[in-house]
Formats: C-alpha cells, structure tokens, sequence
C-alpha cells in the first residue's frame, strides 16, 4: 500500500466528494481496488468488491445519493476494522480515511432523507 498514494486519497476527500473529477475518483477508486484484490488478505479483498459496488453506482447514469451514502459508510466502517491491524506508519492516514469516508457517507443519506420530505 503506498503512503503517498493514499495521503492523496485522504487529502482529496478532505477538499469534499464533488471537487475530485468522476474521471479522477475512478481512477483513485481503481487503483486502490486492484491493489486490494491482488492482497490476499479477505479484509482487503471485501473494500475492493465494495469499491466495484462504488464504481458501479457512480456510473450507472442514474446516481442515487442512498446507496452512494450507504457505500461509502460500508467503506469507512471496512477501513476502519482493516486499520486495527495495519503497520503504525499508515494507521492514522486509514483512520483518518475511513472517518472521511463515513462522514460523506452521512453526508449524502441525510441530503438523501431531506429530499424524501
């Protein structure tokens, strides 16, 4: 897992989900996917079949803020078991990520909710 890849990650979702590109979060999204696949570690391997979930929602055509909000609370809750284990070096960038992560997912499934009313 490359720090710096991932101080890109933490940091462009700290600039908030509509500043990063579709073209740019998808290429984030599978990088990050591909790596986690080929780890052979089943934590891993769940964020990387969520972030297919992910990818595929955001190019459906037709977005919708719940399920984008419910992928992405899966995906900070995931990073936040994997970073239990992870090395000292990486372990507040992942915290920070999955705390990001679930932010935005709270963000959408409330903007979800107001719509709803």
């Amino acid at each position: 897992m490359s720090l710096d890849h991932l101080n890109a990650t933490v940091s462009a979702l700290k600039n908030g989900l509509t500043s990063l590109p579709l073209g740019s979060a998808m290429d984030n999204t599978e990088t990050w996917q591909q790596i986690f696949l080929q780890s052979g570690e089943p934590g891993l391997q769940d964020i990387a079949r969520e972030i297919g979930n992910l990818q595929s929602l955001l190019t459906s055509g037709a977005l919708s803020a719940t399920a984008i909000g419910n992928s992405l609370s899966m995906l900070g809750d995931q990073t936040s078991q994997v970073s239990t284990q992870a090395p000292d070096h990486i372990k507040k960038q992942l915290i920070e990520l999955a705390d990001s992560l679930r932010r935005h997912g709270s963000d959408l499934l409330a903007h979800a909710a107001k719509k709803k009313k």
